[in-house]
């Protein structure tokens, strides 16, 4: 699975769980509710101010290890 800036909170927690300790080091605390299962990581990071292609790219290097 290759994440995008579209990818779901929700798929990426399903399919890598190892991906939690990444978002939670972006400071995306709550992963586990459930209003973040159906938010796109573009959304995640325009509410909580950060670059989005930095996400992206730190959890596709954090899936592939």
């Amino acid at each position: 699975m290759e994440i995008t800036k579209d990818t779901l909170i929700g798929e990426i927690i399903q399919q890598n769980p190892e991906a939690i300790t990444t978002l939670m080091s972006f400071g995306l605390g709550c992963v586990m509710c459930p209003s973040s299962q159906m938010e796109s990581l573009e959304e995640a990071s325009l509410v909580h101010g950060m670059d989005v292609n930095v996400l992206v790219s730190a959890l596709n290097s954090a899936i592939k290890k």
